[in-house]
């Protein structure tokens, strides 16, 4: 039965292209869509780069079979199932994964000389069949579903696929490589410190303190820099953005969103992608899931996923099952000319990707990549979360800001960032072992002489506003930041020539300062012991001039962080956060704690992911 299928397959004759009716009038004599329906998807393609199957599947006037089936009556070609009927092994090992992902085919039958191949785009496939020609056989076409290609394929080359998800990063710039033994020179120059400052207390604090205020110095000259910046832009230039025209036809445009043990948020994440206004058509969204994590796929079997949503189940492999790594594996399979990430609990403005695309097209070659604005959508749960939400708006909507526009390294947020496909690909997308894959990346790009560029949209969040999730949330981001500086510092000399005198500083502020002032805190706790007369272990070193000194410097970084948190959050549905801006340095003072953990897990277990736990909050202040 089977030979006489492939008989069947083989002298199918294709009908010649000329002679072809269009797919459109084949779908109105199959009475499936009316002549009305199909002269508005011929009008959304005349500015939309999609197939015209997509674009009626999308706005739901015929499902994906639909297509199959009338895209066979109109090229002649036959339809295989390779569901029911994989490809044989030897079969696929003809070409590279690469080869076949790149083009979405797959070889499904040989009879004799003659090869039968997968795939969904007949119009594509002469450039596949002149690549195939070195293969000796006589190449013939048959149909199949994309995601049916795409499955066939996952399941053909698992393995390989899941391998090279953990190491598309080159060596030299990937944490991956670090072993316990590698670790035990870090972990013996720390020992040496502390016991260096046990037998030599006074020096040792001399030397902490000073520490202490470089650190605290450096981060505050980066925010200073970032907050003058905004302040100049903001003031002296009208934003353009918002008048920018889109480019005449619009891209495909794929989102990744990782999710791991989501129970409660599936149908609200469902619920705010299904808010998006950019053409469904054009909508890629891919949900990544962990092949061993039966939560969310017991969870998401419950949900109908409209036509442009799809799931990729990232193999097990080596125990490793970190976010970068599932992102790298469905970065294959990715469609779209722009690819953004998006978290498990996002909620992003309905326009975000009109937004994203338009200042794409507005923007020079060696901006690859934008980072959109996150904000939390539950600010009045609890005082936390209120300082949570002025933290993320002082970051995104005022230094962050300063900071692209200056040039310096942009450190990604790890969600709503948008890169240009073909570029992230060619930056080896994400090192799979970095907790923080967000700002290992923005240095990357920047390495690679690239640059980050802010987009004028925002993304909401929930806000981690209970006191011990925070801090196992806030330790996996500075072990991040800890791992991300010794990977890059590996070689300083070789960062100062790919970034340049500034960068690099702005590199060693950021790293140096975010994680010093945290891990630094409690010797600057006992700095006010001094400045109120109690005695203190600084008192031999601190009286006169450096006391006024110190007092001074830090009263100008605590006016800074307040100005700052007062220009973040000056917007009216933000307003009413001004009164708890004050509190800020009672915020911070969990994230020592959180330092610590970090340390401890830097030398212990650095590729360890503490995951957030998702859907606790209400979405009351999500905005419509």
């Amino acid at each position: 039965m089977v030979e006489l299928n492939l008989q069947h397959f083989a002298h199918a004759a294709p009908i010649p292209a000329q002679e072809r009716k269009p797919l459109g009038v084949c779908l109105v004599d199959r009475g499936l869509i009316t002549k009305a329906q199909l002269d508005e998807a011929l009008f959304l393609q005349s500015w939309q780069q999609a197939p015209l199957g997509e674009i009626l599947v999308a706005e739901g006037w015929v499902n994906r079979q639909d297509v199959i089936n009338a895209l066979s009556e109109q090229t002649g070609l036959q339809i295989a199932d390779l569901d029911s009927s994989p490809p044989p092994p030897d079969l696929c090992r003809i070409k590279s994964v690469d080869f076949w992902l790149a083009h979405n085919v797959i070889p499904w039958r040989r009879l004799g000389p003659i090869l039968l191949v997968a795939t969904a785009r007949p119009d594509l496939f002469p450039s596949v069949h002149s690549d195939l020609e070195d293969t000796g056989y006589t190449i013939i076409p048959v149909l199949a579903a994309a995601d049916q290609i795409d499955g066939a394929i996952a399941h053909m080359f698992s393995t390989p696929l899941a391998e090279a998800a953990e190491a598309r990063v080159d060596l030299d710039q990937s944490c991956r490589s670090w072993t316990p033994r590698s670790r035990v020179g870090p972990a013996a120059a720390l020992a040496g410190l502390v016991a260096l400052s046990a037998a030599f207390p006074m020096a040792g604090i001399a030397v902490l303190m000073a520490a202490a205020v470089v650190s605290l110095i450096m981060f505050l000259a980066l925010r200073l820099a970032g907050l003058l910046n905004f302040i100049w832009h903001h003031w002296t230039r009208p934003s353009t953005e918002a008048s920018a025209s889109p480019p005449p036809a619009l891209p495909c445009v794929s989102i990744m969103v990782p999710l791991y043990k989501e129970r409660e948020i599936a149908d609200a994440l469902i619920r705010r992608l299904q808010r998006l206004t950019y053409p469904k058509a054009l909508l890629d969204i891919i949900l990544v899931l962990e092949e061993t994590d039966e939560v969310t796929r017991s969870t998401l079997a419950q949900v109908n996923l409209p036509s442009w949503i799809r799931t990729i189940e990232v193999p097990a492999l080596n125990g490793l099952t970190t976010k970068p790594r599932a992102m790298n594996y469905a970065l294959d399979f990715c469609r779209g000319d722009i690819l953004g990430v998006w978290d498990a609990e996002d909620a992003p403005q309905p326009d975000q990707i009109e937004r994203v695309v338009r200042h794409f097209a507005q923007a020079d070659e060696d901006v690859v990549c934008l980072q959109g604005v996150l904000d939390y959508y539950n600010p009045r749960t609890n005082w936390r979360s209120r300082c949570f939400t002025i933290e993320y708006n002082s970051w995104f909507r005022v230094i962050l800001q300063g900071i692209a526009r200056l040039g310096l390294v942009v450190p990604l947020g790890g969600t709503t960032f948008f890169f240009r496909r073909d570029k992230l690909l060619e930056l080896g997308g994400w090192d799979a072992h970095n907790v923080t894959e967000d700002a290992d990346l923005g240095v990357r790009l920047s390495r690679a002489g690239y640059r980050t560029e802010m987009v004028d949209t925002a993304t909401f969040e929930e806000a981690n506003f209970r006191a011990w999730p925070w801090v196992r949330q806030r330790s996996r981001w500075l072990k991040g930041f800890m791992v991300t500086y010794l990977v890059h510092m590996r070689s300083p000399l070789r960062l100062l020539r790919d970034l340049g005198p500034i960068r690099f500083l702005g590199v060693q502020a950021f790293f140096l300062g975010t994680v010093g002032q945290f891990l630094l805190a409690p010797v600057l706790w006992l700095f006010w012991l001094t400045t109120f007369g109690l005695p203190s272990p600084l008192d031999p070193f601190l009286s006169g001039v450096g006391l006024i000194a110190l007092f001074g410097l830090f009263l100008f970084a605590e006016a800074i962080n307040t100005l700052v948190g007062v220009i973040a959050v000056s917007a009216r549905e933000r307003r009413f956060l001004l009164p708890w801006v004050p509190t800020m340095p009672l915020y911070f003072p969990l994230g020592v704690l959180a330092a610590y953990k970090a340390l401890w897990e830097l030398l212990l277990d650095p590729f360890f992911w503490d995951k957030t736990q998702h859907g606790q909050a209400s979405e009351e202040g999500l905005p419509h």
